[in-house]
Parts: structure tokens; sequence; C-alpha cells
């Protein structure tokens, strides 16, 4: 008697728990208008997602549903089977209230929706109880019972027909079926054009993809096998975080991996956007009011950032530009237009070597930059000198070296110090004409250096034959901050010897105070004639006073320009020219000469 009382209260305990009302939500993903169409698309939606019911919604009407779940929890699976493409983009969540009879699983007890509990859990093993009849009879102690637990079997996945999947394929709007088709071009089996025409290629597509993927070959994909391909396809996004970010201020809005991204600051005209984690990506939205010529400046300046590496295609059009920088480390892409007096885009900053994944996670953020109400005040400042490390709060790249040169003919081409050039992957004048290495000279230390395409220099060489006497006054040009300046800057000295410290008489040793920057300019003197090339010591391993400097004499050079064909002129004039022209001579026959990883 008393294992009967025990066990009737823990049976009273559960149904009253069970009894307590919970607030539910439901996932619909269709309502279709016939009780046979609904089945077949439940039994097609059961294979692939768990938790599929089916209600009647009366006047003819039959939803398919996902749950029942906690609402917080129905949305966030809402979004996740949205983003892998396993339901319709319309489905939504409800509390169930409309709902009437049940009509899936096959054999469910038909009946209004009411309020069931709600876990959110798959549901818990049956627990199976021993009728009070066939419990042992005894005036002992009760006795515990252990409740034999039964486990819940494995759900068994049915998969359609191909006549079944060719109805439920026959359903699909365009954008769906165009999706399949850019689904299996990603994933390397279809090269047609994606235009929702399920034909022969697509078909043949389909097949293999199916044969990949361990299915039946058929070439009509079902609704698990259409899942399946979508949730390939947008598992490159697995872990980003994709989010929609509207941005009032910058007055654009967008989607962003925010899961690999921290909000960082606006600098005018930059909102940025850098890593939070890995992969390491940035994104910079660009926002400033201007015209046609903003735009050519921003376009201009932009290439002088870190995260745009020199090599890569940009057009740069009335209205708009882009812009490619690829190197080991990043691959960038700038996208700007101008309209409305509004000038707004972004940079996208990925990893190299992660090339699928940034192709898609571009193609996601293109098709979703919009652009709203708002402009960044403070526009940049275009003239910005070479001397800063930043703009507007990005780094601005910088050349692995820079040093000096010469103009050494009308055609552009420069003669400098051929040390180092061998290690660039590209070689600039005066920051915007790329140069290659025409001929180095092992004994001078000389390299000429041609451009890739024909310059104006504002003026070439004039060669001194006449021997300058010794504490002949004379001036070296040369970028001595590495074009920080912008312009070449002109120390005046003397010239101590007609041969350098180890007696090599191509060389003179000459009392200026330059810097590295200096080597490779020209040394003129006081007729504003060249007489030398600056060039470093060559025992570095001694300590000189800091005014001692050395130059190829004017002998040296004559002789390895006209080993290359460049005939120079020359003078014997020994005048005297005013120190002010002979600076503005001296700056006009020096380049700058950067060499690039």
């Amino acid at each position: 008697m008393n294992r009967y009382l025990s066990l009737m209260t823990s049976i009273s305990v559960f149904a009253a728990t069970a009894a307590i009302s919970q607030e539910v939500a439901y996932i619909q993903i269709e309502a279709q208008p016939t009780l046979n169409e609904a089945q077949f698309r439940a039994q097609a939606y059961a294979g692939a997602l768990p938790q599929v019911n089916g209600f009647s919604l009366g006047s003819g009407w039959y939803a398919i549903t996902l749950g029942p779940f906690a609402p917080q929890q129905a949305e966030t699976l809402r979004r996740e089977y949205l983003r892998t493409g396993q339901i319709p983009r319309d489905a939504y969540v409800t509390d169930g209230r409309e709902y009437q009879d049940q009509y899936w699983p096959v054999g469910a007890n038909t009946q209004p929706i009411g309020e069931p509990p709600v876990t959110g859990e798959p549901l818990a093993p049956t627990v199976e109880v021993t009728p009070l009849d066939d419990l042992p009879q005894t005036d002992d102690a009760p006795v515990a019972l252990e409740p034999e637990v039964v486990e819940a079997p494995a759900p068994v996945i049915i998969d359609e027909t191909p006549y079944q999947a060719r109805q439920s394929e026959a359903l699909l709007t365009a954008e769906e079926r165009n999706m399949l088709q850019v689904a299996l071009k990603w994933a390397g089996f279809y090269e047609g054009r994606i235009d929702g025409a399920f034909g022969r290629g697509t078909r043949g597509s389909m097949a293999n993809w199916q044969a990949a993927n361990d299915f039946e070959p058929t070439g009509i994909l079902t609704t698990l096998q259409r899942a399946e391909l979508l949730a390939q396809y947008n598992a490159v996004f697995d872990g980003l975080g994709f989010e929609t970010v509207r941005d009032d201020k910058a007055g654009i809005q967008i989607d962003l991996p925010m899961g690999a991204l921290r909000f960082d600051g606006y600098s005018p005209p930059f909102a940025r956007y850098l890593p939070s984690g890995e992969p390491a990506v940035q994104v910079h939205l660009i926002s400033e009011p201007g015209d046609a010529a903003t735009l050519g400046g921003l376009y201009e300046i932009m290439q002088t950032l870190q995260i745009i590496p020199l090599d890569g295609p940009r057009t740069l059009r009335r209205n708009g530009f882009t812009i490619e920088g690829i190197n080991n480390d990043i691959v960038s892409y700038t996208e700007v237009s101008l309209e409305g007096g509004e000038i707004k885009g972004f940079t996208l900053v990925w990893p190299a070597g992660d090339e699928g994944r940034r192709t898609r996670v571009l193609e996601r953020i293109q098709a979703s930059f919009t652009r709203i109400p708002g402009i960044l005040s403070g526009a940049l400042n275009l003239d910005v000198a070479q001397s800063l490390d930043l703009v507007a709060g990005l780094e601005v790249r910088k050349p692995e070296f820079a040093r000096s040169g010469m103009w050494a003919d009308g055609a552009g081409q420069v003669v400098t110090l051929a040390d180092g050039l061998d290690t660039c992957a590209s070689i600039m004048l005066e920051s915007e004409h790329e140069a290659t290495v025409a001929a180095v000279d092992a004994a001078s230390g000389l390299a000429l250096l041609r451009p890739m395409e024909s310059l104006v220099p504002p003026a070439k060489a004039l060669l001194q034959k006449s021997s300058p006497r010794l504490q002949t006054e004379i001036a070296v040009a040369g970028y001595s901050f590495g074009g920080q300046l912008g312009a070449p800057s002109v120390t005046f000295g003397t010239i101590e010897n007609m041969e350098d410290l180890s007696g090599d008489t191509t060389r003179m040793r000459l009392s200026a105070h330059t810097t590295e920057g200096d080597i490779g300019g020209p040394v003129l003197d006081m007729s504003g004639a060249v007489i030398g090339l600056l060039v470093p010591q060559s025992d570095s391993s001694r300590a000189l006073p800091q005014d001692v400097r050395f130059a190829v004499k004017e002998a040296g050079l004559e002789a390895f320009l006209a080993a290359q064909g460049v005939t120079s002129e020359v003078t014997t004039d020994v005048g005297r020219m005013e120190a002010e022209d002979l600076r503005l001579a001296a700056s006009d026959l020096t380049a700058l000469v950067e060499c690039w990883k």
C-alpha cells in the first residue's frame, strides 16, 4: 500500500509539472493548399531537418513547421537555417495559436496545439512504468524501482525519389534556381551562365556533384541535396559572424564579418574596422563630400597606403575607381563611387592565400553596400606631405630604401648607386614612374636605370672636363630624407683629395655633411657642371669623421654612360654661378630612386 501511494504521488507531481504552460514558438517554413502536397513537402523537410511538424490552418491550407522551441531559440535557429539555405527566405517565427489539427508526422495525434511543454532539446528517452497490478506484493518496506530506459531510435532520413525531387524542384523560385547554379559553379562543377535554366549542362553538373558527394548521380537534386549544396556554399562564412552594419555617420549600410572585426573609430574619410582575431581582416568605409577632382586626389593618395600593395589592377573613371593590391601577405580591394557630391566606398583587406573565401566575402560586401543619408565631415588633406607615417589613421606604404640619382639623358634614364637594387621587387623614379636596371658596372658600383615609359627630365647632366682643384667649393644635391621633403636638398662642401683613403684615383674625397639619402646624387662645381656622383665609403668597418664623403669622378661617370650608349654633354667652363642659381640647377639634375619590396 505504501508503494502504491508513493508511485501515485510521483505520477501526480510529473503530471502537474507537465501541465505548467510555457511560451512557445514555431518556425513556419511553408504553407500548402492541399493536404497531399503538404505531406509530401513535410516528408522532404523531415529528411533534412529535425522536429518537422504539420498543422492545419483552416480554409484548406496546411502549415509545415519546425518546433516547438523557446521564442529566442526559434529566432536563432531561423537565422541559421536561412544562412545555410535550408529553409525558404520568407520563413518566420510564430506562437502557433493559429494551428489546428496535426497531420504530420503521419500517425501523430491530430489535436490543436494548445500549449505543449518546450525544451528545445531532443525528446527524452521513453520511460516504461510497470503497471500497479504487476508490482510484487510484500509486507516489507517499499523497494525503489529502477525504470527501464529505452533509447530513442536514430532518425531515419528518407530522401525523395527523382519524381518527387522534380516536383519539389518545380516549386523553386527563379532566385533559388539561380542560387543553385551559383553554388555549383563555386564548387567547380558548373561553367555555364547563371540563368536558372536547368538544361543539359546544369543537369550534368548536378550529377557530377552528386557523385562527388556519395549521392546517386540522377542529375536531379532532392530537397536534402539542395540543402547540402547550399550549406557547402555558405560554409565559408562559418565563424565570420556576418552582420548588417548601419553607419549613419558615414552614410553607409553594409554586411560585414563582425566576428573577425572590431570598430576602431573615425578618421575622415575613413571609418576603420580592424582585426579582432583570425583571419586578420580589415574593412575601411570611405565617406567624404567632393567632386571629380576630389575623387582623383583620393585615388592617388589611397595608393600610398600600406594596405594597398603596388601590384594589381586599378581603374580610375569619371565617377569612381577600383584598386586591387596584391603581395605575399595581403590582397586588398577598394571600390569608390561619386554620386550627388558624395564620395563613398570601401576597402577590404584579406590575408593572401585564402582566395576562395575572400572572393565570397567580397561578393557579399559588394552586394550589400548601400548608400544612406550621412557623410563624414573633415575631408582628407590630399596635399599631405610624404614625411607623414599615417594618413587619416592608416599607415602610409614606404619603400624599402630611397636614395638619389642623376638624370643622365633627355629620355629620363638615371645613373645611381647599384648596391641593393637587385633585391627590389620594383624601382620607382620620383615615386611615380617604374624603372628597370638597364646596366650595372661592378668596378665603379654604378647602375643605369631606364624608365618603362619615356620621360622628359627637368635637366640632364653637363660633365666638367676641367680637373677641379683641391679645396674647390662644391655642391652635393640629393633627397637627404628619402623624399620626405618632396624636393632635393643641396649641401655645400669642398674637395679634400683627388683620391679616396685607399689611394683609388677613380674617386675623390670630399668634406660635406650629407645623409644616406644623398648617396647617388650629383656633385657639382660652382659653374653648375657635374664633377662626380656621391658614393658611400668602401670600408664600412671604420668610423670616419662625420664630414668625410666620397664621389666617383666625372671620368668614370662618362665612361660608364658611354658604354651604355649614352652620350654626355661636356664643358670646360669653370665660371661661378650665384648660390641660388646653383641650388636650382643641382635640384633639377637630381632624381628620387625608391626600392619597393
